[in-house]
């Protein structure tokens, strides 16, 4: 068994979602009779994955294999990092930004202990095709956090600022715009988290199968193997 994770915060998008799992109002995709179901004329197709039970997530193989206690799951389905959503919808009440914003302000990180976070996000605003902008690691204007990159140095700053002892992994999706990929790894560089980029994840409809899933356990708990050695 891997040691060292101890508590643990997610803070993802649908990859990591999964019903009752994840805070009360939070969009979900996986959920126990399956997620989002393909639809052609108004007749549903083959479920969107094939991944319908909870131990079947990524991060619930994790803390199954591993010391980790899961302290929450902050994942919401469809988010963005930056407050740039889908169709260019202000979505600054549930970007990873926002979230992260929120539990620093009622004090979350103040009561909990986190030993290890981990941020696997940047997918949707790859496919929302967010405005970019360019990195900054100071002095964000409102207006800079509706962009992905100076959003991505904004979410880093804030996790070491507030959680100068947790130990931040950044989990890298497969086909993220190169100049998202490139902002996180720049970010990480800058603040002293660690970069895990996946490869070859199996997918269906863009979301991990059950194989995909074994597939990003298995990539970080082999991270956390080599840290080890």
């Amino acid at each position: 068994m891997v040691t060292g994770i101890g508590n643990l915060f997610v803070l993802g998008d649908s990859y990591s979602t999964f019903q009752g799992h994840i805070p009360q109002g939070y969009a979900t995709y996986y959920k126990n009779e399956g997620p989002y179901y393909l639809e052609k004329g108004g007749e549903a197709l083959d479920p969107a994955t094939d991944v319908f039970a909870v131990e079947q997530t990524w991060w619930h193989q994790l803390i199954n294999e591993t010391d980790a206690d899961l302290l929450q799951n902050c994942s919401w389905s469809g988010t963005t990092v930056c407050n740039t959503g889908y169709d260019g919808v202000d979505a600054s009440n549930k970007s990873f930004i926002a979230r992260l914003d929120q539990r620093i302000e009622e004090g979350y990180f103040r009561d909990h202990r986190v030993d290890t976070l981990i941020v696997f996000g940047g997918t949707n605003d790859t496919w929302a095709k967010s405005p970019l902008g360019e990195m900054m690691y100071s002095d964000w204007k409102k207006e800079d956090l509706y962009r992905v990159l100076p959003a991505i140095g904004y979410l880093f700053h804030r996790l070491t600022r507030h959680l100068p002892e947790t130990r931040l992994l950044c989990v890298l999706n497969t086909k993220l715009k190169p100049e998202i990929a490139d902002g996180f790894v720049a970010a990480c560089e800058h603040y002293g988290a660690e970069v895990i980029a996946l490869q070859d994840i199996d997918k269906k409809s863009g979301h991990p199968t059950i194989l995909g899933m074994k597939q990003i356990k298995e990539q970080i708990l082999d991270r956390l193997t080599c840290d080890r050695k």
